[in-house]
């Protein structure tokens, strides 16, 4: 039962599915650096799920009908390369079609970001398994701890309830056996840090 629980977390929080959460909690913050007009965050919002989502997720069972990856669940370090690779050309992609939009920098900084964690985690399979499902929700809370130091907006609650997610999602991976723990704790360290430094360099 606690397994089936851990898959279906796991499944709902997909690290495909972190750049555009985390695009729909920044854009709750409502604050100067992320307000635009709905209608261009119904753009954005739509390029960013197709780019970091729909795109990878569709190219999978072609990988897996290769044998690049032997399940969806890529169990093993080197199976994540290539999905890693694809991943971050349709995160590029969708990083592109956002510079078509007149945006606050801070949103284009963190759909960089997590183009950058992707190319990061796909070098570290080369030799070890970090949490990508880690990755993706420490690049969320470096993105609200980046808006909370840097513009002292207050994303407080928002920062507890990801840390609250973090730590169940963690939880649920050592639960699945997917990962160790340092492994998770490493998922998150990087991409938190990522997100991070990216804001420090472009502000």
């Amino acid at each position: 039962m606690a397994k089936r629980v851990a898959f279906i977390v796991s499944l709902l929080l997909h690290p495909l599915l972190m750049p555009t959460i985390g695009l729909l909690v920044i854009f709750s913050t409502q604050s100067h650096v992320t307000f635009i007009p709905f209608e261009y965050r119904r753009m954005v919002t739509i390029i960013v799920l197709v780019s970091t989502c729909i795109l990878p997720l569709s190219i999978m069972p072609l990988f897996l009908q290769m044998g690049i990856m032997k399940t969806m669940q890529m169990e093993t370090a080197k199976e994540r390369i290539v999905p890693l690779l694809t991943t971050s050309v349709f995160f590029l992609l969708g990083y592109f079609f956002l510079g078509k939009f007149q945006l606050p920098t801070f949103i284009p900084v963190f759909i960089l970001g997590t183009l950058l964690a992707a190319l990061l985690s796909m070098c570290i399979s080369f030799f070890w398994k970090i949490s990508i499902h880690m990755v993706g929700i420490g690049g969320l809370w470096g993105a609200l701890l980046s808006l909370s130091v840097k513009y002292g907006i207050n994303t407080f609650l928002w920062m507890l309830a990801v840390i609250a997610v973090a730590g169940m999602v963690g939880s649920c991976r050592l639960i699945l056996g997917a990962h160790t723990p340092k492994q998770v704790y490493a998922g998150f360290g990087l991409g938190l840090m990522v997100i991070c430094s990216l804001v420090y360099v472009y502000y």
